[in-house]
């Protein structure tokens, strides 16, 4: 059984790892991280935070045994649910926290236009 401490432990190395992963520009991660294009549009994985989160997530799970961080017992259904929950973790902290700190953006769509165009396409 897992406690707090270690879900908190869990979700902030697989959101480090993520970035690391995904964002970072050591050369070496740079040469092995293939293009957007590759395999077919699975290359896409390494270049999404939520995608390359579920990942590291069941990674992290299959590392458990080996660390005192975060503890669990190693099976298919916890490597979905780690997975998962580590996807959703790094999206969410990826929007929240960006190179110049907290991001903050407010979005407001002119209703107005499109309620004219609604109309005149009527």
């Amino acid at each position: 059984m897992i406690n707090m401490a270690n879900l908190i432990y869990f979700v902030l190395v697989a959101y480090g790892l993520t970035q690391i992963l995904v964002f970072s520009d050591m050369p070496i991660l740079k040469k092995l991280r293939p293009k957007k294009e590759s395999y077919h549009g699975y290359g896409k994985i390494f270049h999404c935070p939520m995608c390359c989160g579920f990942h590291v997530g069941w990674f992290l799970v299959l590392l458990s045994p080996w660390t005192e961080l975060f503890t669990c017992d190693v099976t298919f259904i916890n490597m979905f649910l780690f997975g998962c929950l580590s996807s959703g973790t790094s999206y969410i902290l990826n929007m929240v926290f960006g190179d110049s700190g907290i991001q903050y953006s407010q979005n407001i769509q002119a209703i107005k236009p499109k309620l004219l165009k609604e109309k005149q396409n009527a």
